[in-house]
């Protein structure tokens, strides 16, 4: 087994090992193993204070913030209030100051009484009840061996925990599947109990003893739960629902919330009433000894436990499930099932779940259902993408402010005070947005919160962009609010507008900027009268250097931004202030290349021209995004505006690409593995493969050659498992955008505006490093 040692973070511990009902569900009881019959009733005082030495150890060792006891059996209360008593005791006791203790307990409720809850709620011990529905689906399985119905004395039980003193003790209630129920029948009797989790289990099966199917459909435990699922959104989905949860949160690239769904690894371990250490419970059901380790407290640690080889096999992501598995769009959602369920003698877990055609039509039919509602319009709507970084950014700054927590300095606290200001009119709120808009806003904002966050107080540029940034919005909205601001080496930089230049190199100090008329005043303090430089934008002059505009023929106006301190944020580094014939070539060459990009990809022209707004030069070529918000690109003036044109197309799509991951899962991050390209014979990882498969879409709109492969590549990505609904939704956009285009696109332009070849200046080697 490869991978690092999970260590546990929940544990099992059975106080008693038998029970007052007779299930005929039941795993520990029912089914293969019988081991129950050879355990002591009741877990002995040498077995629990054991147990207590072996938590404080391994969260010791693991540094472990919490662990989770599970209080279990059979019928946990049985053990007796003493018993469960000394068990919180000594637990408690043992990690005090290691760790925090999450108590809880699992039981049938048959015994419950205000004398355990009075227990309970002085340990903090949270109650989950087992209840399958209403009286007739309770009773199908859950009664006494006499026949009597438990469901009266349940129902107590989750009465009384539903009173005010005990409502804080309720973990909700546990239902196990049994299609036979009606399935709004039972989710309406659960859910008129107002319990704050569900959490539906499937029936302990496996190939050599299947689920029963009384119809013979392969899906029917899907099909019922697909009801279940429908009449909760009915109803407005009036509680968690642990297994719908779960689905919901992979599919939108999250992780599984469930043991018996999704590829997370098992953190789980189970101490018996002896002491002896074993697997997952459920493993009984498998065959005898399934769950045995050959551990126990007595004389062997929980990280051996964790070392063996049945207990790896669960924590090994895809690597630990069948081919078959790993080869399915939804093994993310489903993880292969729950371990047990994949047990046939001969081959014994290497196998999908038996319940694997169930898992897949439930994962599609909770898909299909909430697509709509689950997928970002930021996706396909340009300026739902806009919106959401707007909204990304002035969460970042809401973010810093907060983590800052009163420790930004004065230049910080007064600027934050007149950005309210500002915002307050309409034509400030219209500024603010439009300076916060800028890309390399973002820039300073990531530095800012790596710096808050690991405690470094705020310095340089990074502490004074904020005060910068409220000038420069009263400035473009005409508020004559005087704005203190810093300065340094005798420069002032105002974002989207300019440097005003207040000394030579070294000179540094405070300044009020303010507006006057047409312009703007930077006034120093001492200062004599007349003596502050006026600067009135646009105009170039000895104490103003204006952030530039290229603007020719019909390419849309763009800054060209080669003063902003915050610009250096690509992987080559950032030229300086362009001469005046620089930016006519420029210009000349962006306005040729547009022409171009929009007679050949008009659509992809019109969403630039949208959503591009600043060009900065770089010391090396290749228009290319950086580390800043959308918006930007970088890049230095080719020879060839055939080349900056597909040097653009290709770096907008990279930036696209890139801001849509800002603001949604387009793909899961657990669970990868790596992929073959269609165009190549090396295996990259799936964000690789998205990100060069949207591309060369992209660029294949312009010169077909590059569509070589992609409709491949998007078959691949579709059916990953990596891939999200949102990601679902940008594949199907992308073949929308290349249908009936292969030839249409060659024949328009009638040339390749790629001179070494289709890929070889876009798709260089250097793509590696930007994609991984």
């Amino acid at each position: 087994m490869t991978g690092p040692l999970v260590p546990f973070r929940e544990f099992v511990l059975k106080v008693h090992s038998r029970c007052d009902l007779a299930c005929d569900h039941c795993y520990v009881y029912e089914h293969a193993d019988q081991s129950w019959l050879t355990r002591p009733k009741v877990i002995s005082d040498e077995a629990i204070s054991w147990t207590a030495r072996r938590l404080a150890e391994h969260a010791t060792t693991h540094a472990l913030p919490s662990v989770t006891v599970i209080l279990h059996g059979g019928e946990p209360l049985l053990a007796g209030p003493a018993r469960l008593r000394r068990v919180c005791e000594e637990l408690g006791s043992a990690l005090n100051g290691i760790a925090e203790l999450d108590l809880r307990i699992h039981t049938n409720g048959v015994q419950l009484s205000p004398r355990y809850l009075d227990l309970f709620d002085a340990f903090h011990v949270r109650v989950g009840i087992s209840l399958d529905g209403d009286r007739a689906a309770n009773d199908r399985h859950r009664r006494f061996a006499d026949g009597r119905s438990s469901h009266p004395m349940v129902m107590r039980a989750v009465g009384l925990l539903r009173e005010e003193r005990y409502r804080h003790l309720d973990l909700g209630l546990l239902c196990t599947v049994d299609i036979h129920n009606d399935p709004v029948a039972v989710h309406d009797a659960l859910a008129a109990l107002g319990p704050p989790l569900v959490d539906f289990l499937l029936p302990h099966a496996t190939w050599d003893d299947p689920p029963a199917r009384p119809d013979g459909s392969p899906t029917a435990y899907a099909a019922w739960l697909l009801a279940v699922f429908d009449r909760w959104s009915e109803q407005g989905r009036p509680m968690p629902v642990r297994m719908f949860s779960s689905v919901l949160s992979t599919l939108s690239g999250g992780p599984g919330l469930t043991e018996s769904l999704g590829l997370a690894p098992t953190d789980l371990v189970v101490i018996e009433t002896d002491g002896t250490l074993e697997q997952v419970d459920s493993l009984k059901s498998a065959y005898e000894g399934a769950a045995s380790t050959g551990f126990d407290v007595f004389r062997n640690s929980f990280d051996e436990v964790a070392a063996h080889p049945g207990v790896r096999a669960r924590q090994l992501g895809l690597a630990g499930v069948s081919e078959t598995c790993r080869r399915c769009p939804v093994v993310r959602s489903c993880g292969g099932g729950l371990y047990t369920h994949r047990y046939r003698s001969g081959t014994g877990f290497d196998n999908p779940s038996v319940y694997c055609h169930d898992l897949a039509a439930l994962i599609r039919g909770i898909e299909e259902r909430t697509t709509a509602a689950a997928e970002s319009s930021a996706v396909r709507a340009p300026d739902a993408l806009l919106a959401a970084q707007q909204d990304l950014t002035r969460t970042l700054l809401a973010v810093v402010h907060d983590t800052l927590d009163g420790r930004g300095g004065e230049l910080w606290d007064e600027a934050w005070r007149l950005a309210a200001e500002v915002e307050a009119e309409e034509s400030g709120a219209e500024a603010l947005d439009a300076v916060l808009a800028h890309p390399y806003t973002r820039t300073w904002l990531l530095d800012a919160l790596e710096d808050v966050r690991a405690g470094r107080a705020l310095t340089g540029p990074a502490a004074e962009r904020l005060a910068t940034t409220v000038a420069a919005a009263a400035v473009r909205a005409r508020i004559d609010v005087p704005v203190p601001v810093a300065y340094r080496d005798g420069r002032l930089y105002l974002p989207t507008l300019g440097t005003a230049i207040l000394g030579g190199p070294g000179a540094r100090g405070t300044a009020t900027v303010r507006v006057v008329g047409e312009g703007f005043l930077v006034r120093r303090p001492g200062d004599a009268p007349g003596a502050e430089p006026r600067v009135v934008p646009p105009h170039e002059g000895p104490h103003w250097h204006p952030v530039r505009v290229l603007r020719r023929g019909a390419a849309p106006a763009l800054l060209l931004e080669d003063l902003d301190p915050f610009r250096d944020c690509f992987d080559v580094p950032a030229a300086g202030r362009l001469a005046p014939a620089a930016v006519d070539t420029w210009a000349h060459l962006f306005a040729e290349a547009w022409e171009l990009l929009a007679d050949a990809v008009p659509e992809q022209a019109a969403e630039a021209a949208r959503t591009l707004t600043t060009v900065t030069p770089l010391a090396a070529g290749g228009a290319r995004p950086g580390r800043h918000g959308y918006g930007a690109l970088g890049g230095a003036a080719h020879d060839v505006p055939e080349e900056l044109a597909l040097g653009l197309l290709s770096g907008f799509r990279r930036a696209k690409l890139r801001a849509l991951g800002e603001v949604t899962d387009l793909y899961a991050l657990d669970g990868t593995w790596d992929h073959r390209t269609p165009w190549g014979s090396e295996h990259v990882p799936f964000s690789r493969l998205l990100a060069e498969t949207f591309e060369r879409a992209g660029l294949g709109l312009y010169d077909p050659r590059f569509l070589t492969g992609v409709p491949e590549a998007l078959d691949m990505i579709e059916n990953a498992a990596e891939v999200t609904v949102d990601g679902k939704q940008l594949i199907a956009a992308v073949r929308k955008e290349i249908s009936g285009t292969r030839s249409a696109a060659g024949r328009k332009r009638g040339r390749s505006l790629s001179p070494s070849g289709p890929g070889e200046n876009v798709l260089a080697s250097d793509r590696k490093k930007t994609f991984e």
